[in-house]
């Protein structure tokens, strides 16, 4: 059973070697490799923080919208959060 989800997902740019597009097209890859099959990538570009996050200032704001199984979420978070440049992640189903 597939389900539909989206993610919010906040690059860390700081000490990117290559392009942003480069960087949210391996994320996107990263999400496929998991088993997710991606219908949407909407970047919102850089924006500042309320606060400094773990020593950030701002971040690259990158939706993803993507359909997959129930456990799907669960293997792209494990995956993400051993990826440097993703500094926060938040999913969540939709309907």
């Amino acid at each position: 059973m597939s389900r539909k989800y989206q993610g919010l997902i906040v690059l860390n740019t700081k000490s990117l070697d290559g392009t942003v597009d480069e960087l949210v097209t391996a994320v996107g890859k990263e999400l496929e490799t998991e088993g997710a099959k991606l219908q949407k990538i909407t970047q919102l570009g850089r924006r500042q923080f309320a606060y400094n996050s773990r020593h950030l200032e701002a971040g690259h704001y990158v939706h993803y919208t993507f359909e997959g199984a129930p456990d799907v979420v669960t293997k792209i978070q494990d995956r993400l959060r051993l990826n440097g440049h993703v500094h926060l992640q938040h999913f969540q189903r939709i309907a």
